[in-house]
């Protein structure tokens, strides 16, 4: 039974807070064997589903990820899109920019990245990087050589503005968007955090600097909460989706995703009477050699 994403939704229409907001939910999986089954059919779902949108081009879709280190955004991108067509789907990691791309506008180097009609495009980390990140380290922002040096709470506004009007054109252009906010608790982060000191094959993915950004999580909350308060749009939502169980959190995220993909009514092209007597004499061809 699918999930209803307006449980999960941010409504444009009324305020976000995030300390209300779970960081766990009721599994929508009976077990490891039923979460692994499940997916599975998501991702096969979906799979089907990519096929039309490739084949017709009409529509883009892009699924963007946010979240503190440690809520699993890598593994949910590998678990969801895995079984899909890479040829079909196209992954994007945003870290910290280079001298070029801060040399441009803070959109830049995600506008190089979207996906073209047809495609799924995931964004692993994004643009929002800019309203989050940067907000809680306003010396990023003092770096950036803005004209005219706007005031700090000026900034912000602006470029909230700024991804409402270039999610609208996405839009309008034939481009679903689709946001998640995994939402991992503190505790959550911590466990996750040590086992990564802990395990040997889970070295490599430790980064002192998480424990160094640890430190700000008030702030980071007040960013997200502000963010995703200005930035939830009919054409543009997002959705927080609890992350401490990460089975249940790939699950909801992909029935999220299939629903999105179903909503636009994808059809393979439909072929003519005339192109099928063509088909139809080539296939005769091919059978006299």
């Amino acid at each position: 039974m699918a999930i209803d994403p307006d449980e999960y939704r941010i409504d444009p229409r009324k305020p976000f807070r995030i300390e209300k907001a779970p960081t766990l939910a009721a599994p929508i999986y009976d077990s490891h064997d039923d979460y692994q089954r499940r997916l599975a059919e998501y991702v096969n779902d979906m799979d089907e589903l990519q096929e039309k949108l490739y084949s017709s081009g009409s529509h883009a879709v892009l699924a963007v990820f946010q979240a503190m280190d440690a809520a699993g955004k890598d593994s949910t991108i590998r678990a969801v899109f895995s079984g899909i067509n890479p040829q079909g789907c196209n992954v994007s990691s945003f870290r910290q920019p280079s001298h070029l791309e801060r040399a441009h506008d803070f959109l830049w180097r995600a506008a190089l990245q979207l996906p073209r009609r047809g495609m799924i495009g995931v964004f692993n980390r994004s643009y929002y990087e800019e309203v989050l990140v940067v907000r809680v380290h306003p010396e990023i922002l003092a770096d950036q050589n803005i004209p005219g040096a706007p005031a700090v709470n000026v900034v912000w506004k602006q470029r909230y503005r700024s991804i409402r009007e270039f999610e609208a054109h996405l839009s309008r252009n034939g481009t679903r968007i689709v946001k998640f906010f995994l939402n991992v608790s503190r505790g959550e982060q911590a466990k996750r955090l040590r086992d990564r000191i802990q395990t040997p094959r889970k070295n490599w993915k430790f980064d002192p600097n998480d424990l160094y950004e640890r430190q700000f999580w008030p702030q980071y909350m007040e960013a997200y909460e502000k963010c995703l308060n200005a930035t939830s749009t009919e054409d543009a939502p997002w959705y927080v989706i609890p992350a401490d169980d990460k089975e249940n959190m790939r699950l909801i995220v992909a029935d999220i995703l299939l629903q999105t993909l179903e909503k636009l009514d994808l059809a393979f092209p439909k072929v003519s009477d005339e192109q099928r007597e063509e088909m139809k004499k080539a296939g005769e061809g091919l059978l006299d050699k």
